[in-house]
């Protein structure tokens, strides 16, 4: 009987795992020691946490998340151990498809606002492993050219949370079989942890050595120092202050480097002509980037991945990619990107990552015309549809319905969403008023809702409040434009006219262009459709027109299939 007692007792003491609220808390400060062994794959960590309590209520219980390649070894609180138990927690958050959560009874209960610091120690090895992606139906061979993160010998790169959770997070399941979960899961936790500090002090055993490998942090606002202890240990310390909206990661390689003023290109020895081709890049976009955004407040970093078949990757103003022979024009584009982020830093995803993808259509039409500039911005429109779509089949009660751009925690949003957005606004305001606009903003100010907003309409002299509310500060879906009717006349000046009316089906307003086309050529004009509401405009040609079209792609709908309206031969 004693036995049972003893059993009843313990699981009477284990907090029911369904109960915890594992995002109540959140992680404000990091300060840890890591201790890479690369011929052993081997990983260790020790420092303090911090953690407060965002919940409204009072949390006896904190959920501590690794990956499960590691194992929880110490926590304490105010130098004592705390009772705390280690249990299997599947999500696709890391890359092995679970994590290793410890269930910490805290030494008091913890108010709303509340914040407690514990001491904690973990160890493990991380290893290639596309587990979450294989057992969804991902073949090994794609799995593995994404999910290449590791510790090696030669090579290591390990991204942080959504990839590998290396260092302590607090988040809710996420599953890949269940459409945007990661994304929403990551995107929680880049906005609970924006404001965190962090500073990892990374080291490695180098004796022997001539000269240690590089160790790079993937993050923006990276501060680092790399040097030689009297034990024979590299060191670099990555302090971040705060974390932002990148994802913390590292790196370390024996790599070459080559810096110009805009960019440091992190490569292999005997791959500096592709290294040269980047820092030509840079220099060729480094203009554009600084009449849109201004001076780049920190260097570009490319790093280079030795595997010459994985994805590439971004966070902040870091890319890692392999450094193969890519085309000139597809290098400046994706520069374009980081070096959008590393001159206009802000705390809301959709300026920081919407303007970066926006730069890069403003950059193609640059290269090439406006055709091939929508035609970039069209390979974001099937996420933004299959966001809209997944927002509005949503059944789960726990789910937030607040996808707004200023709250959502969806990437597509985030990112393709907002894209558009700043291309409409654009072609509402102007080239020169968005700059001045941006010009103006500053990411340190950017405290209320509605800052950027008054910064465009200080600019443009235009009322922008119904644009920013069915855009940004609501999520109202997408427009669905038609052409109701369109009446072509012949003019006394031997011309014709052809008045159109459009009708918006969908929830969300925009200005949008009208074009008629005629034999020889097409001209266009702009109307503004509010949501549920018509338009009409007049457009004049010198020829008959032979069909109306609604919507030259740069406005994301819900429906394209009824743009087009072919018009009869109008009698001479």
């Amino acid at each position: 009987m004693k036995y049972v007692w003893l059993i009843c007792f313990f699981l009477g003491w284990v907090p029911s795992a369904s109960c915890l609220e594992r995002e109540a808390l959140t992680l404000t400060k990091y300060d840890l020691e890591v201790r890479l062994e690369p011929e052993q794959q081997r990983l260790a960590v020790r420092g303090t946490i911090t953690l407060r309590n965002d919940s409204s209520t009072s949390q006896k219980n904190a959920c501590l998340q690794i990956s499960s390649s590691l194992t929880w070894r110490s926590i304490q609180a105010t130098g004592k151990p705390v009772q705390f138990v280690s249990q299997p927690y599947e999500s696709d958050i890391d890359h092995t498809g679970e994590l290793s959560e410890a269930i910490v009874t805290l030494p008091r209960e913890l108010s709303p606002g509340g914040t407690t610091e514990l001491t904690i120690g973990y160890e493990g090895v991380i290893v290639r492993d596309a587990t979450r992606l294989t057992r969804v139906g991902v073949p090994n061979e794609t799995a593995m050219h994404s999910d290449w993160d590791q510790i090696g010998a030669s090579f290591s790169a390990v991204r942080g949370i959504g990839n590998v959770v290396w260092y302590p997070v607090a988040t809710e399941s996420a599953n890949l079989s269940e459409g945007n979960s990661l994304f929403e899961t990551l995107g929680r936790w880049k906005q609970r942890e924006q404001n965190a500090e962090m500073r990892i002090a990374i080291s490695h055993a180098s004796e022997g050595e001539s000269r240690p490998p590089t160790v790079l942090c993937s993050v923006a606002g990276q501060r680092r120092r790399e040097e030689i202890s009297s034990v024979g240990k590299a060191v670099s310390d990555c302090s971040l202050f705060p974390v932002g909206l990148g994802v913390p990661g590292f790196l370390m390689a024996r790599y070459e480097v080559l810096e110009n003023p805009q960019i440091a290109v992190f490569y292999r020895q005997d791959h500096q002509r592709n290294a040269e081709k980047f820092a030509q890049a840079a220099e060729a976009v480094a203009p554009f980037v600084s009449e849109w955004f201004g001076r780049a407040r920190e260097k570009v970093q490319v790093a280079e991945l030795f595997d010459p078949q994985v994805f590439p990757y971004e966070s902040g103003s870091m890319l890692l990619t392999p450094l193969g022979d890519t085309d000139a024009k597809l290098v400046q584009i994706a520069l374009v990107h980081e070096m959008t982020h590393a001159a206009l830093p802000s705390p809301r995803a959709w300026i920081y990552e919407g303007l970066a993808h926006f730069s890069q259509a403003v950059y193609r039409e640059r290269q090439e015309n406006r055709k091939a500039a929508l035609d970039l911005l069209a390979t974001h429109r099937a996420s933004v549809l299959a966001a809209e779509k997944a927002v509005a089949d949503r059944s789960r009660p726990e789910a937030s319905h607040d996808e707004s751009l200023m709250a959502t925690s969806i990437d597509e949003f985030s990112r393709s969403k907002a894209a558009y957005v700043w291309w409409m606004l654009r072609d509402m305001l102007g080239e020169e008023a968005l700059k001045k606009g941006l010009a103006s903003y500053r990411g340190e100010q950017d405290k209320d809702p509605k800052y950027m907003q008054r910064m465009l309409e200080a600019q443009s002299k235009r009322d922008l409040q119904w644009f920013f509310d069915d855009w940004v500060y609501r999520d109202q879906g997408l427009p669905d434009f038609r052409i109701e009717s369109a009446f072509p006349r012949k003019t006394s000046q031997d011309n014709y006219l052809v008045t159109v009316t459009v009708e918006n089906l969908g929830g969300a307003g925009a200005e949008v262009p009208v074009t008629v086309r005629f034999d020889g050529g097409e001209l266009s004009e702009r109307v503004e459709v509010r949501a549920k509401s018509k338009g009409v405009v007049r457009v004049a040609t010198p020829k008959p027109p032979s069909e109306v079209i609604v919507n030259d792609g740069s406005v994301p709908e819900s429906d394209m299939n009824n743009n087009v309206l072919k018009l009869e031969a109008i009698r001479k």
